[in-house]
């Protein structure tokens, strides 16, 4: 009899996606022994059983629970798109550089202490700290206009367009104990945004932020041949960087140069009404083959004696 595979979606307030990749996957994967479900949680034991074989999580970067019971799914030996262990440990700032290392334009960003000081701390907290901050320097390296946002974190949550150090100031107020990140504005005539999945799959999609929302996949251009070859080697760059195997990519072309200005999204939006017809059609598909290649991969067994390696690379 052929071993039952079982696959997991973890989720919040999503309505069109995990139904249909629910559907997807018990389609196509029945011939295999695999199926799919919600998760379902309750009290949760630090020597929990493995229960899935696989589980798609877009709902723990806001949910700590969550976060904290995909950590222990992954020590009895469950799969986790994305792995919570890189994703916890990952922020903007860390991810421009990493990238921009491994040869990605990205624009200049440099990093900016928070205007208030974090609870439980004082100025003796900050003593190795020099104040005032050179800000000439860090306008002369940035140059307005500008983004001025969080270091970690998303969904366009306390961004803020700077055309000049007095907006800088005006914005740095509302800023509280939030640690932000300046970085250079992108005068871009295309945009993209990419679906990765399975850190091989790509789906470039051209778009318009400068649209309302319901328009922006509305954008009136199409990358050339040359700049789709481009763009697709640097999602892959990007994604096996930073480890995620179901991630966005947004690029702002400027001059010819697609600079990659946000591409760490642990639960990108995938909602049909938001990303259209086709687009969702093919990330409902090629997620769906995905898991189901990752539940009938060989499980690898609960160890005694995990390392930081073995869990990253579950």
């Amino acid at each position: 009899m052929k071993e039952r595979l079982l696959i997991g979606l973890l989720f919040g307030q999503e309505r069109t996606f995990p139904e249909a990749l629910r559907e997807r996957i018990n389609t196509i994967g029945a011939s295999d022994g695999v199926s799919c479900e919600w998760c379902s949680l309750d009290n949760w034991r630090m020597d929990e059983p493995k229960h899935y074989d696989v589980v798609l999580d877009r709902i723990s970067q806001d949910v700590p629970f969550y976060r904290a019971v995909l950590k222990n799914m992954i020590l009895a030996g469950t799969r986790v798109v994305n792995n919570p262990l890189w994703s916890s440990a990952d922020e903007k700032f860390f991810s421009y550089a990493a990238c921009a290392k491994a040869g990605i334009a990205v624009p200049r960003t440099a990093l900016v202490p928070s205007k208030e000081m974090p609870p439980d701390t004082s100025g003796n907290s900050f003593r190795n700290m020099k104040f005032p901050l050179d800000w000439e320097a860090i306008f002369e390296y940035i140059g307005f206009p500008a983004f001025f946002k969080p270091h970690a974190g998303g969904g366009w949550k306390n961004v803020y367009k700077v055309d000049t150090p007095e907006d800088f100031f005006k914005a740095y107020d509302e800023t509280d104990t939030l640690v932000m990140t300046l970085q250079s504005a992108v005068h871009f005539t295309e945009y993209y945004r990419c679906y990765v999945i399975g850190k091989k799959h790509v789906r470039i999609m051209p778009y318009e932020p400068r649209n309302p929302h319901h328009l922006r996949y509305q954008a009136g251009f199409e990358p050339s041949a040359e700049m789709r070859k481009r763009i697709t080697k640097d999602c892959l760059t990007i994604c096996n960087t930073l480890s995620y195997e179901f991630n966005t990519v947004e690029f702002a072309v400027e001059d010819g140069v697609p600079y990659a200005i946000d591409f760490t999204n642990p639960a990108p939006d995938a909602e049909r009404t938001s990303v259209g017809e086709e687009n969702f059609e093919w990330v409902v598909q090629t997620a769906a083959e995905y898991l189901i290649s990752l539940a009938k991969m060989k499980p690898q067994p609960p160890s005694t004696k995990q390392t930081w390696k073995d869990l990253l690379l579950a």
